[in-house]
């Protein structure tokens, strides 16, 4: 197998992101990188979805522990008769699934494909099932990086020669993919990372990538963006997403959506990038997280607020077709009002 990572950011290595090895499942967490490196090791798949619902991985993180985490539970049960080993499984699946609402669909498709190879595998004879849900693990993850690699070539083809791309939180692979891209096109690409509170990860995350993959990178503040359009002379923003509605509403990190209005003020293209999910046909389906309200008033463990004052954290934002000038996929460019247009692949995990 021809590893899709080669040339990305450390962060983005598979290894990095979240690993079976020995019953355990390491996790890089993200809530601290790069400030300090470390892994948070889980024993059992309830402390995978733990560290899925308490934001260790984020972005597309999430879908790399989703299947690790299979991997664990089968190691878990290993040695049990076969009817209690998918029965443990399909409670494992529950778990890890539902760790955070949003996702909900996605992860449910990834366990479900894990059970497929966990049911194989026991028919064949095997006893301890876990690497071979591993080794789907990694397989499947580079084939979303091959699809994704696609997204970034066509992405990177919005780009200017000489210009200024702005993007929003951590868009995983993609960022990887569409600045490895624009390297071979010979593109020079400065870029603008709002930091996105309250968990840094633009700051943190997406400007270390961008700044690991050799280029000009700039952290912005999240109340930045209008201005810096305005007077920096941006020319195109750009995100991925946690989902695309086949309606054409994009379900992203708060704060999106008020970056979209700029950039539609400003006559800068938006552009975000992923698979439309065809498990939420129109937006209406969808349920949005809130997240931890106490998390607003503090930055990375120092308190900001006085203590006495509410705090207010929806997860996500919606951001209307209207907004939204294409949607970049593994088969190009889509206007977000024909997504129908997408020939989707029931086993496409592209994100």
């Amino acid at each position: 197998m021809e590893r899709q990572d080669k040339d990305l950011a450390w962060m983005l290595q598979y290894e990095n992101i979240a690993w079976y090895e020995d019953g355990r499942v390491d996790i890089l967490d993200r809530r601290v990188y790069p400030i300090e490196v470390r892994k948070v090791s889980c024993r059992t798949h309830q402390e995978v979805a733990q560290a899925i619902k308490d934001m260790v991985t984020q972005s597309a993180g999430p879908y790399v522990a989703c299947s690790m985490g299979m991997a664990l539970a089968a190691y878990e049960c290993r040695g049990r008769a076969e009817a209690e080993q998918i029965a443990y499984l399909e409670d494992a699946a529950y778990t890890i699934s539902h760790a955070r609402p949003t996702t909900t669909w996605r992860m449910q498709k990834i366990c479900e494909a894990c059970l497929v190879v966990a049911r194989e595998a026991l028919a064949s004879g095997a006893a301890d099932v876990s690497e071979a849900i591993k080794e789907f693990s990694i397989e499947q993850n580079n084939t979303r990086y091959a699809g994704i690699g696609i997204a970034g070539r066509y992405l990177a083809e919005l780009f200017p020669s000489h210009g200024t791309v702005m993007t929003q939180c951590f868009a995983e692979t993609i960022v990887g993919m569409m600045l490895r891209e624009a390297k071979k096109q010979g593109k020079d690409i400065k870029l603008f990372c709002p930091e996105t509170r309250p968990f840094f990860q633009g700051s943190r995350l997406t400007a270390t990538v961008c700044h690991d993959m050799g280029f000009d990178t700039t952290v912005i503040t999240d109340n930045m963006p209008g201005a810096v359009m305005k007077n920096e002379g941006v020319d195109i923003f750009t995100s991925a997403a946690d989902v695309i509605c086949c309606d054409g509403h994009i379900v992203n990190k708060v704060g999106t959506y008020q970056i979209a209005i700029a950039a539609k003020y400003h006559g800068v293209p938006y552009y975000v990038s992923g698979a439309p999910d065809q498990g939420h046909p129109t937006i209406d389906t969808v349920h949005i997280e809130m997240r931890n309200a106490a998390d607003v008033l503090e930055a990375m463990g120092t308190p900001t607020a006085n203590p006495n004052v509410k705090g207010y954290y929806p997860a996500f934002d919606i951001t209307p077709p209207e907004l939204v000038t294409g949607v970049v996929t593994d088969q190009g460019a889509f206007d977000p009002y024909k997504l129908s247009d997408y020939k989707a692949n029931p086993d496409d995990f592209l994100v």
